[in-house]
């Protein structure tokens, strides 16, 4: 089959979702990815933040072929070996003592907010309220739609999981308002990735976690996007000298595959006790062993150090950009994840840019995303504006 057969063959059989840009990807390796027609792309996408180690890294890879010939999937009612090692690896390179393995970021969130529950239930309190923040995105299920401080994705699905408040990003203050009696969780993205990649001031992660420790509640971080080193730093709190009671993560985990994962500390973990929670796919034999390969990739191959070095110049280089081109307003990130905020719409630049051999992201409309592989290299900053410039050119005329 050509593209336009397979596309065709897309759009007859799989549910109209997604506004799919009319290119077959079927092959990648590092930070390149090929369509059915032999194009070559350098991906700046990475899989929406999935694909951290670029893709196909070898050590996934062969992880993924040794464990499909011994065990592919068998229940949660038995131990798993590859699901006992990546929670040790998480928990020991982590504020975590417990480790809940799902298939997603939204799966993940959902069992921190039914922990974040249970646990005040099990204290015989009533305390049920979740604050979470104005821009925020925690998932498309229902309770993770009812946490997501977006409209825009909660229209046609009312009425929604109650007992969430919205609250600006980056004030405390407004979380301090916020407070009932009724609550018993804040949750909050350490750096916003969908709603625009907003970056927290300097203390207000820490701020939170102080304010959540005096009103005896819950700091819930939403890593998913942001977790597995994708701001230089393991996890994104580790940039800010603070953790959380529950993390979420997902994208980066295992390389490519799908996992979820909510990690806890042991006193509120306890109230997960058998028949609380489950999934019956989660934590199975292939995708842990995939983790186990990432991660110990982004421990051992100096991911961390490489993406703080390529972070800091592709920012650097896009913050420059400012000055030539009066529609960029603001460039703002950490590690390898940064938004360039634009005053006119980012869509035809999308495009203009895979028209060219280039695939970046637009989020809120107006935001260009840059989310590659933690293995990107300067040159590969350089093709990519190389690329970009001339794009940004024909805008500006």
């Amino acid at each position: 089959m050509d593209s336009k057969q397979l596309i065709e063959l897309s759009n007859k059989y799989i549910a109209n979702t997604y506004n799919r840009f009319p290119i077959v990807l079927v092959r990648g390796s590092w930070c390149r990815v090929w369509d059915i027609d032999g194009k070559e792309y350098l991906d700046f996408v990475a899989g929406l933040a999935v694909c951290n180690l670029g893709h196909c890294h070898p050590r996934v890879v062969e992880a993924i072929q040794e464990q499909a010939e011994k065990l592919i999937h068998v229940s949660n009612l038995y131990h798993i070996e590859p699901q006992a090692r990546l929670a040790e690896l998480l928990c020991k390179n982590s504020f975590a003592n417990k480790v809940f393995f799902c298939n997603s970021g939204a799966e993940a969130n959902e069992a921190a907010i039914k922990l974040a529950r249970k646990y005040f239930k099990d204290k015989s309190e009533n305390r049920f309220q979740i604050i979470t923040m104005e821009k925020s995105f925690h998932g498309r299920t229902m309770a993770t739609l009812a946490a997501t401080g977006q409209k825009k994705f909660q229209q046609g699905f009312e009425p929604l999981l109650e007992k969430f408040i919205y609250v600006p990003f980056n004030d405390v203050q407004a979380v301090e308002s916020a407070i009932t009696q009724e609550t018993c969780a804040v949750m909050v993205e350490p750096i916003q990735g969908e709603g625009g990649v907003n970056i927290p001031s300097t203390h207000y992660l820490k701020d939170l976690k102080a304010l959540c420790k005096d009103k005896g509640i819950l700091l819930i971080f939403d890593e998913v996007q942001v977790g597995m080193g994708r701001t230089g730093k393991l996890f994104a709190y580790e940039n800010y000298n603070v953790s959380p009671d529950i993390m979420t993560l997902a994208k980066g985990l295992a390389g490519g595959v799908a996992i979820g994962a909510m990690l806890a500390t042991d006193e509120i973990a306890k109230s997960f006790t058998p028949g609380t929670h489950a999934s019956t796919f989660g934590g199975n034999p292939l995708a842990t062993a995939a983790g186990i390969a990432a991660l110990k990739a982004v421990l051992e191959e100096g991911m961390l150090e490489n993406c703080q070095k390529v972070g800091q110049y592709l920012f650097e280089k896009l913050n420059g950009l400012k000055a030539e081109y009066p529609f960029i307003k603001e460039v703002r990130g950490k590690g390898l994840i940064i938004g360039m905020e634009l005053t006119i719409p980012g869509a035809s630049i999308v495009n203009a840019c895979m028209g060219n051999g280039l695939l970046i992201n637009c989020t809120s409309d107006t935001i260009l995303r840059f989310i590659p592989p933690l293995v990107v290299t300067k040159d590969e900053v350089d093709e990519m504006l190389e690329i970009l410039m001339p794009i940004l050119d024909g805008v500006q005329s």
